[in-house]
């Protein structure tokens, strides 16, 4: 399972011209799953997303996690995530796990976050989406477990 995970102070995803989520502050999580993703591995990330400390402490050091400052979560599926660019000029896919494999592990990673008490907005699967976000400092991570 592979992640890029941005800070940001707004986000959201529309779909045919419909907002279908947004979030104030917190973050913006594409997720992207592989063959062998479980829901074991869909658990883990979202703890890692949780509270990956990245938010500034009082000092400004990015010591608070997601969790201890409330922040919201936005998890977007992202196939091309597993894209191949080794070779040519066009990506090979081999690597993503299809949708019928990807979309309830993408939806464990999502569940997984709320029982951890996040206010998680999502994506909708496999659709057209355009994903607007104001990135903070800017701070973008790339999480592969």
């Amino acid at each position: 399972m592979r992640a890029v995970v941005q800070r940001v102070t707004s986000a959201s995803v529309t779909v045919d011209g419909e907002v279908v989520g947004a979030i104030g502050r917190g973050l913006c999580a594409l997720v992207g799953v592989t063959h062998d993703d479980d829901v074991g591995r869909a658990e883990q990330l979202a703890g890692k997303v949780w509270q990956l400390r990245i938010f500034p402490d009082d000092e400004g050091r990015m010591d608070r996690s997601a969790e201890e400052v409330g922040g919201e979560i936005l998890v977007i599926s992202q196939f091309t995530l597993y894209g191949d660019t080794r070779k040519g000029r066009r990506p090979g896919w081999g690597a993503a796990a299809p949708g019928p494999v990807a979309e309830p592990l993408v939806e464990a990673v999502a569940d997984a976050l709320r029982a951890r008490g996040a206010t998680v907005a999502t994506g909708r699967f496999g659709a057209d989406m355009q994903v607007a976000l104001v990135n903070d400092g800017p701070v973008t991570l790339v999480l592969e477990l």
